[in-house]
């Protein structure tokens, strides 16, 4: 099936195709206008969100609405879309303005009068016999089909209900209970035991995938710091070093940085608070930085990147910690030590395996020349000298006396050590039916920081676990997904998300060509009390529309009613999915929104504080909401026949981070400006028809989808800044929506010139725009299908 799809203009930009004639062009729009009322109907659209709620369209009058001008002019213009406008609710696919079908109603009218001079009575008496007998053949073959389908199939939409009554907050506190009980299990025993318990729920393809890598972790001696001053010895959290403190070997709770330089330095602490490009500045301006230990937060940028700012200004150590401002009141930090790793994601030690500068290194367990070491609050207000204990209304942060103050001169011992270990996968697949060569993509992890503790991991794969016990009970009653689902666990995530990478590595080739997206559940329910989740640009809508279907009834008022969906670089195995291979992402989170702002500051492992871990969610219907949102997620992207992928989100989202970026040329506006008209018209006039059952044609929504799903790559760049992702298209935080790249380029002025920084982001607009526009075209007819 072909047809020709008329291309109203749009800003200038879009001409509509040139038709013979008048007629043929009355007896198109009479086609599609018959397909968009029959797309209208109740029932068609799978999934259908109760909650969504539709948005009345304005008139022409108003100017405000939907894409159309007056109901009584020959314009067929489709309203410009201002960039800061959200899209959402405004090119739904099954929904239209009123406005459109007065445009056709006159239009087939006309068609109508000229078909009534071609009747000629023998002909349709025959074709009308034709039919007739035709009909009964089909409604025989048809009553036989439905009657032989496997008892117990469903529709979409029942699948999707019978799914989410699977999913209770009772099941799923029994399950972390359960996992919770594994925790001081050896990873190959909670691998054995996750894997036979997924098997146990009907998921029969299931398989270990094993990968020797290079593991970082504390040496025999415990890192200190010893104030040359007073001679006094500090452990990490803040303790005196003495014989009551506990050795590292039965330390429950290791406090040091993986994969960090080893040694000892004796130097000047210097506060360069978050470690952004103004603290250094402004701390260079009043000493020589050179081989001196910087005292930094964590937050606000990837530690990656604050790590390659100090080691360019020639700093020799750096001591971290989280600011006790940064964080929910009622999680006390102040004498706690936490871990972080410096790894950017793998094993390191695997040949040609990229440095963070983008070359290639040799094989070494340290990956930084800074000698590293996270420490407690209370410490850092000791070794500052703070005058602030960091607490009250409004909070006060941390900071180091003037630099009039006597200079505060320390020893870092730093030791860790690294060796290789077998870190293990668990994959599991639910083969799909239409197109089982495209995959979507879950995944959980099943270990933490160290051993013997379960608040990292168990949560996600109790809700990893749910999901598949409800799925398989429906595939049990002969449902299966249109696509593949691949459900897995990773082994190595605190240290570098090197369970998600080494198994990504290993499937790149088969990820490239047929990964759809990627759900994550790597930290679904932290201390908060709202649902604040991350999406890429392409899956905002249908994070939103998830949203309004499970989140009525908000607990935290700061996230609703309109749901919080950010684009923000995360901690995670996300990463490899997210920033390798630019596949769409999406993560469903309980977080305070406070925790979503400063999101890097989930690079620390904290330890167990019961005093907070032991009620953040008592009633789990955080993680009961949690869990129907991921089940929604994957079960509308594994079975709906076009993607719910949105191009005009991405179209939207990089003119918002062009606006107002002093670095911006008439270029990237222009580029910009031409993608989101091309997104415009194929979300709406493009996507549409395909979701018609009528109309619809395998090859051509295959082809559409393999567009949607590849719209995010055209925005990966080689080789960008250490700890900013290579897909652009993620930002740092919420207060900036710049494109990172741009924000780095002008600020450190390193790595490229500006001019080469602003081609890769104009190259990277005009993909994605070559590729919307071969999506628009399709649905084009060939020439012989008119006749």
């Amino acid at each position: 099936m072909a047809y020709r799809k008329v291309r109203a203009g749009h800003g200038g930009s879009l001409r509509s195709r040139d038709l013979e004639s008048e007629e043929l062009q009355a007896v198109t729009l009479e086609l599609e206008w018959d397909m968009e009322k029959e797309l209208e109907e109740p029932g068609r659209e799978r999934f259908q969100l109760e909650c969504v709620e539709r948005q009345p369209v304005g008139s022409s009058a108003g100017g405000g609405g939907g894409g159309g001008g007056g109901g009584g002019g020959p314009d067929l213009d489709l309203e410009p879309i201002q960039p800061s406008t959200s899209p959402h609710g405004r090119f739904q696919r099954l929904q239209e303005e009123p406005s459109y079908g007065s445009r056709f109603t006159r239009a087939a009218s006309k068609a109508q009068r000229r078909a009534e001079n071609w009747s000629w009575a023998v002909k349709y008496i025959l074709a009308g016999a034709g039919v007739f007998v035709l009909g009964l053949v089909i409604g025989r073959y048809t009553t036989h089909g439905a009657e032989s389908q496997t008892p117990g199939a469903a529709s979409d939409v029942d699948v999707l209900d019978r799914v989410l009554k699977g999913i209770g907050a009772e099941d799923l506190q029994a399950l972390k209970r359960s996992f919770s009980s594994w925790s001081e299990k050896s990873e190959l025993s909670r691998v054995s035991l996750l894997l036979q318990r997924w098997r146990d729920l009907g998921l029969r393809d299931v398989q270990l995938s094993n990968h020797t890598v290079l593991l970082s972790h504390p040496g025999p001696t415990p890192s200190s710091i010893i104030d040359k001053r007073t001679n006094q010895c500090f452990l990490p959290n803040g303790e005196e070093c003495g014989a009551t403190s506990p050795p590292p070997a039965t330390d429950p709770y290791p406090s040091f940085a993986a994969y960090s330089a080893v040694g000892s330095l004796e130097a000047e602490v210097v506060d360069v608070q978050y470690g952004s490009m103004k603290d250094l500045t402004k701390a260079k301006a009043s000493r020589n930085l050179t081989n001196k230990i910087a005292i930094m937060k964590l937050g606000q940028a990837p530690l990656q990147y604050k790590l390659s700012l100090l080691e360019e200004k020639g700093f020799g150590g750096a001591l971290l910690y989280v600011d006790p401002c940064d964080v929910p009141s009622e999680f006390n930090i102040w004498h706690k030590a936490f871990g972080v790793s410096l790894n950017p994601g793998g094993d390191p030690s695997t040949p040609g395996y990229p440095s963070i500068e983008g070359s290639y290194r040799e094989e070494r367990p340290y990956l930084t020349s800074l000698l590293v070491q996270p420490i407690s609050a209370g410490l850092a207000k000791e070794i500052m000298s703070a005058a602030t204990m960091g607490q009250g209304h409004p909070c006060t942060p941390l900071a180091m006396q003037s630099a009039s103050a006597q200079k505060k001169i320390i020893t870092l011992n730093v030791g860790t050590q690294a060796s290789y270990r077998t870190i293990h996968n668990v994959i599991g697949y639910l083969k799909g039916r239409i197109n089982p060569d495209r995959y979507i993509l879950a995944g959980s992890r099943h270990g933490s920081w160290h051993n013997g503790s379960s608040e990292d991991w168990s949560s996600g794969a109790a809700i990893m676990t749910q999901l598949i016990s409800s799925m398989m009970s429906q595939a049990r009653r002969g449902w299966q997904p249109d696509r593949t689902i691949v459900f897995s666990s990773w082994g190595g995530s605190a240290l570098g998300s090197i369970g998600s990478f080494e198994w990504g590595e290993e499937n790149r080739v088969v990820l490239e060509n047929s990964a759809v997206a990627y759900i994550s559940l790597y930290s679904p329910v932290t201390v908060g009390r709202s649902a604040c989740s991350t999406a890429s640009p392409s899956l905002f809508q249908l994070a939103s529309d998830i949203h309004k279907r499970h989140l009525k009834n908000c607990i935290q008022s700061r996230c609703c009613p309109g749901p919080n969906i950010s684009s923000l670089q995360i901690p995670g195995d996300v990463n490899f999915f997210a920033n390798q291979l630019a596949i769409p992402t999406v993560q469903f989170t309980s977080s305070t929104t406070r925790t979503l702002e400063r999101s890097f500051l989930s690079e620390a492992f904290f330890s167990s504080d019961p005093s907070v871990d032991k009620a953040p969610d008592p009633s789990f219907k955080l993680h009961e909401a949690v869990a129907k949102m991921t089940a929604e997620a994957v079960l509308r992207l594994s079975s709906e026949p076009v993607l719910p992928f949105y191009p005009l989100d991405i179209a939207l989202d990089v003119q918002n981070k062009l606006k107002d970026d002093p670095l911006l040329t008439e270029e990237l506006l222009a580029a910009a400006a031409i993608l989101r008209d091309n997104s415009t018209f194929l979300q709406s006039e493009t996507m549409r028809p395909a979701n018609d059952p009528k109309e619809r044609d395998p090859s051509h929504v295959r082809m559409l989808n393999d567009v949607l799903r590849g719209l995010e790559r055209s925005f990966l760049i080689p080789a960008p800044p250490a700890g900013l992702y290579r897909n652009i298209l993620y930002g740092l935080n919420t207060q900036s929506s710049r494109f990172s790249i741009l924000k780095d380029v002008q600020e450190v002025k390193r790595h490229r010139p500006v001019n080469q920084t602003l081609s890769l982001v104009s190259n990277a607009i005009r993909s994605a725009q070559k590729l919307v526009q071969s999506g628009l075209d399709l649905f084009e007819n060939d020439p012989d299908s008119s006749q």
